[in-house]
This record gives structure tokens, C-alpha cells and sequence, in this order.
């Protein structure tokens, strides 16, 4: 694996998901925190936890978290990997 760069905490909102249709809601946050990630840490290549995807599918697809918090880990080979941040 590849040095460490950068290591940031992000909240991100999850408010907008609410716009979408109620059975699409936890797909729409999942993408949403990828491209979140990506213009952040300036990256294509977004890996997420198994951890935030539980977290987001926790309450089924019509109900994800209004915000969630996220450690991010940026490598100097431009790869950003994602976890729960934990308190």
C-alpha cells in the first residue's frame, strides 16, 4: 500500500437525498458520499467502509442518516479510502 497523504473528517449532509423518490433514498446517499469524497480529496478512485454502508442501509433504503461522519484517507497514489469516524 501506498504512503498516506492527507487525512481529513468530513460531516456530510444527506439532506438532499430527501428530493429523491422514498425507495431510492439510501442508493442516492451512497453516491452522494462518493462524489462528496471525490471533490473534496480531488479523486476518481473512492473506496468506502463496509462500516458506512451499513450505517446509511441501517434503518432500509427509505430512511438514510441526514448527515454522516467520515475519516478519509488520501494515498499518494491519488486512491481515497472512507470509515466511520469514530468519536
Amino acid at each position: 500500500m501506498a504512503e498516506k497523504m492527507q487525512e481529513h473528517v468530513y460531516i456530510i449532509p444527506l439532506r438532499d437525498v430527501k428530493r429523491s423518490p422514498r425507495w431510492k433514498r439510501s442508493n442516492t446517499a451512497m453516491k452522494d458520499i462518493r462524489k462528496f469524497l471525490g471533490k473534496h480529496m480531488k479523486s476518481e478512485d473512492v473506496k468506502l467502509d463496509k462500516s458506512i454502508n451499513e450505517l446509511v442501509w441501517e434503518r432500509g433504503s427509505q430512511k438514510p442518516p441526514s448527515k454522516i461522519r467520515i475519516r478519509a484517507m488520501k494515498f499518494d497514489d491519488g486512491q481515497v479510502q472512507a470509515e466511520l469516524a469514530e468519536e
